[in-house]
């Protein structure tokens, strides 16, 4: 009895506020302010009439439309192919509101296309009769046009170029700006992608308002497409949304597109953002992607994002070489010496794809910048092409003509280079003493780093090419070490003192040389491998010479050099290029040398493995030198 009369009730009660929603709907004009307030009334009649207890039959809801009539403009305006057509579409069937929008979306398309063919616009367009009364009948009733189209048309009269002051533009900045909280965070998007670079006030302040509103509805994007486009435009954020879009570029990672995940990755290395859980989704979802998406633009600009991140990730590298190494031929000399300047960068060296970056430059010419980075970075890595011959001949008459009119930073560094790569001839360096003087200004680490490497360029004209004219570079003082010890250094020098037994006479430790290079440790020992005093022994290798005694017979000098994970090419056993150099200077300054590299130090776990594996290090290099 109870549920009987609770369902007439409800009945009664549904019927009552149809019949009312009905009424006040009818009320409502045809053309409302927005699409949502729209579709709002009319989808409350939809309310179903039946008693809440009967559960037997479900009602039959009513399908409103929400789409308006299509009228003969619609048809003119999806058929126009210039902008005249779309204003004589307009003039002979003159529609409401937002079919101007739609008439002035559609004519900056076709505008934006012709600009797109090298074809000017018609300068008397904006002055067209026709077109001031489509841009009157757009500003008197903006408040009729759909979000949607607002955005794409406000967009529109971007493209058109209109002068601030008019009245059509002011109208539709300040519909946009009105109705910003309720725009869905996909038009808040656009707003923010083809707005952000507007310097004018009302642009700026439209969407600082839109990346405002995203930053606090953010959790409601959900597509990929969004969120790249957002990352690309950064810059204009503010670090919370930076952080926000990042994390929801973590989840929506799975559905990236290939060219989406380049737009991203360029985005961040632009923006100096290195997010390495978002870098490790991105990388993985980059494997998954076919041979077909990983265009060479993309791959380039992959390598460029890598580098400029200091990002590693091995399975890629090899994906981007398996990538490129056939298509090497089809590059410019510029891609070229991108791709090696980004890789070298990571310290990644690829010997195939190195070769073929050698026999690309050996095939094709390439500009003196070109050059120039591409011996950089052969130096850097320390790769010597197998074609070395044919490479070097070529690259020795680019610069026998052109090296001296380089600027004179440049111009040190591509000398520098040469000596890792045992290429320089004396003449390239008589030009460098006429730039000391501008070498020696700038900042504190620059001015450093310029001394080092002039020393080092000394140190080979001295030891690799003596009595060559040109030592006038060498008359610097060598650079003192400022850095901290690292772990590996300071552990290195405990144990060599043990093993001298604290003789502070028969070992010095940070030796900073005449070369430009810094030793570890030093050692003198005798016939047996023991060692010596050395305080009172000739030591060419400081500035003051050392003692006045001459080494005694069958005595050897020891150099200790400790290589950290720094000084290798990533994922090898390699030294880089300046560490390859610094071993042969020392070699050439009749040290031995005894290296300590970090990956066989950090397996010894007490001092007297370490002592016995020094002896044990001593006694091979010794036996080495005898050899030779």
């Amino acid at each position: 009895m109870a549920g009987r009369l609770l369902g007439r009730c409800a009945s009664l009660l549904s019927r009552a506020s149809s019949q009312a929603t009905v009424a006040a709907a009818c009320r409502i004009p045809p053309v409302a302010g927005s699409t949502e307030l729209l579709w709002v009334h009319q989808t409350w009649p939809q309310v179903p009439g039946r008693p809440l207890c009967n559960t037997r039959s479900p009602a039959k809801e009513e399908t409103s439309e929400l789409m308006p009539t299509r009228t003969r403009l619609d048809d003119f305006l999806e058929k126009a192919a210039t902008p005249d057509d779309v204003l004589l579409a307009w003039h002979e069937h003159r529609g409401n509101g937002n079919h101007a929008a739609i008439a002035m979306v559609k004519l900056a398309r076709l505008v934006q296309d012709a600009k797109g063919k090298g074809v000017a616009p018609n300068s008397e367009l904006v002055t067209d009769p026709r077109m001031q009364d489509l841009m009157g009948a757009l500003s008197e009733q903006v408040s009729s046009v759909w979000n949607g189209t607002l955005v794409s048309v406000l967009r529109s009269l971007w493209i058109l170029n209109l002068p601030s002051t008019s009245t059509v533009l002011n109208s539709v900045q300040t519909e946009v700006l009105w109705r910003i909280r309720r725009l869905s965070y996909k038009q808040l998007a656009f707003l923010v992608d083809w707005g952000a670079w507007r310097k004018a006030l009302p642009d700026t302040v439209i969407v600082n308002a839109a990346l405002k509103q995203l930053e606090l509805r953010w959790t409601e994007i959900s597509d990929a497409k969004t969120v790249s486009a957002l990352i690309s435009k950064g810059e204009h954020m503010s670090p919370t949304l930076k952080d926000r879009l990042e994390d929801k570029a973590l989840e929506l990672a799975e559905g990236f597109s290939a060219e989406e995940l380049r737009r991203v990755c360029v985005s961040l290395a632009s923006q100096s953002r290195r997010c390495v859980p978002l870098l490790r989704a991105l990388s993985y979802h980059l494997l998954q992607k076919p041979s077909s998406d990983l265009t060479t633009p993309l791959l380039l600009d992959m390598a460029y994002a890598y580098g400029k991140l200091n990002f590693h990730n091995t399975q890629v590298f090899q994906r981007m070489a398996s990538e490129l190494l056939p298509r090497t031929p089809e590059l410019s000399p510029a891609d070229v010496t991108r791709c090696a300047k980004s890789l070298g960068f990571l310290k990644w060296l690829h010997l195939p794809l190195y070769e073929a970056f050698a026999s690309h430059y050996i095939a094709n010419s390439y500009s003196m910048p070109q050059l120039c980075n591409l011996l950089m970075t052969f130096a850097r890595l320390g790769f010597e092409p197998s074609k070395g011959e044919d490479f070097y001949s070529k690259v020795h008459s680019a610069l026998e003509g052109s090296l001296s009119g380089l600027e004179p930073f440049l111009q040190m560094d591509v000398i520098w280079s040469l000596c890792i790569l045992q290429q320089l001839k004396p003449q390239y360096c008589t030009s460098l003493t006429q730039h000391k003087q501008r070498l020696s200004e700038g900042n504190p680490a620059q001015v450093e780093n310029c001394r080092l490497k002039l020393l080092h360029i000394a140190a080979t004209l001295h030891l690799e090419h003596p009595g060559s004219p040109g030592a006038a570079v060498a008359s610097l003082s060598p650079v003192a070490r400022s850095s901290p010890l690292s772990p590996l250094q300071s552990s290195l020098q405990g144990v060599l003192r043990s093993l001298v037994g604290g003789r502070t006479e028969a070992l010095r430790t940070a030796v900073d040389t005449v070369y430009g290079w810094t030793i570890d440790g030093e050692l003198v020992v005798d016939s047996e491998n023991k060692p010596i005093d050395l305080v009172m022994l000739k030591a060419p290798h400081l500035p003051g010479g050392g003692g006045a005694q001459a080494l005694p017979a069958g005595a050897r000098r020891l150099a200790f050099l400790a290589w950290e994970f720094p000084n290798f090419s990533s994922r090898s056993k390699i030294l880089l290029g300046r560490f390859a150099m610094m071993k042969r200077h020392l070699q050439l300054a009749n040290f031995i040398t005894v290296e300590v590299p970090y990956y066989e130090w950090l397996e010894l776990k007490s001092d007297w493995q370490r002592v016995s594996y020094l002896k044990d290090k001593i006694g091979k290099a010794v036996a080495e030198d005898m050899a030779k």
